[in-house]
């Protein structure tokens, strides 16, 4: 896997600050089970030298604003928003998936129950408003607007992926649909919200926004095989995480829809009651990768992000911004898989 580009990095270092200080405006259990969330503090309080995730979507809205030339700490509250936004998708993810482990460590729900993971996911969503609505710029109400559309579009594909366990049978356009709301959505905003605050014409706003629904479904493509064949090392997910909840993942609806025996074989398989064994986990990746699932999730991946560069092409942006959302976009979907 290539190194983090420095654009993750700066952004951060950028962060870091403001979300803590976000984090402050919370009751004290919910600001608690935030931080240790983040990776800031164990689960008794303890401060954590280093902690959280790579901060992929407060770097694109960082870059976003300094790709229509406008200082990076414009994004800045819209970089703070879309990561409580994030988190607070991750919290109640991790509950309605029954994770038990994310980045090594024990989820909230896990520690805490399901009600503290619900309460402190709804926090950070409502913190997220209260953070653009008080940074006191003119453009604060539309990137409000933008983050709760946003938020609906996220919730919306939710709800599709939970359906998705009840059907039997589940289209590709389906799994794409649901895919653009539950990650395309916020990544799409990531891009574009930085670049709203800053004030740049709607045209900018909506290509730059273009990039990211792309960036969305190549990210969710790669997410879904490593979700089957990714190292849990890389993932601090355990293998096979997808097919144990027997999720119709992207691979998994691009081989059911395949048709003939081995479609067959698996559609039993998903519909079987009980735990699966390990033996079974095993038989199920084979039988996706047989019908091709892992090489076409891989291939649209590649065509998805091929797509969202075009969209910045003839768009006039700041030539170095716009080359580190591109790094920053290529590195994201080619993730050791």
């Amino acid at each position: 896997m290539s190194a983090a580009p420095a654009s993750l990095h700066r952004s951060r270092d950028a962060i870091q600050p403001a979300l803590r200080a976000a984090l402050e405006l919370l009751d004290d259990r919910s600001r608690h089970q935030a931080a240790y969330h983040f990776g800031w503090l164990t689960a008794d309080g303890e401060p954590v030298a280093a902690g959280g995730g790579k901060a992929v979507r407060p770097a694109l809205a960082l870059l976003s604003a300094q790709a229509v030339g406008a200082p990076p700490e414009t994004g800045l509250p819209g970089a703070v928003a879309v990561e409580l936004v994030h988190n607070f998708s991750l919290l109640h993810d991790d509950l309605m998936d029954g994770d038990e482990e994310r980045r090594h460590r024990r989820t909230v729900w896990a520690l805490w129950g399901p009600a503290s993971a619900i309460l402190t996911g709804d926090a950070l969503l409502a913190l997220a408003q209260e953070v653009l609505l008080g940074c006191g710029l003119p453009t604060a109400a539309a990137a409000a607007r933008l983050l709760a559309r946003t938020t609906r579009g996220l919730i919306r594909g939710q709800v599709e992926d939970v359906s998705f366990e009840q059907r039997a049978h589940v289209t590709v356009d389906e799994c794409l649909d649901m895919a653009g709301g539950k990650t395309g959505a916020l990544l799409s905003a990531s891009c574009a919200i930085g670049a709203l605050l800053a004030g740049a014409p709607d045209t900018t706003v909506d290509r730059l926004a273009l990039f990211g629904d792309q960036l969305g479904l190549a990210f969710q493509l790669t997410d879904d095989v490593l979700g089957i064949w990714g190292d849990p090392a890389v993932t601090g997910k355990s293998v096979h995480s997808d097919l144990r909840a027997r999720k119709k993942s992207l691979p998994v609806s691009y081989a059911l829809n395949r048709g003939g025996a081995v479609a067959e074989e698996l559609s039993a398989w998903l519909g079987a009651p009980g735990e699966p064994a390990e033996a079974e986990l095993r038989r199920a990746a084979d039988l996706i990768a047989e019908a091709g699932g892992r090489d076409w999730a891989l291939d649209e991946a590649s065509r998805r992000m091929t797509l969202g560069e075009a969209a910045l092409h003839d768009v006039e942006l700041e030539s170095g911004a716009r080359e580190e959302l591109l790094t920053l976009g290529r590195f994201v979907v080619d993730r050791e898989v």
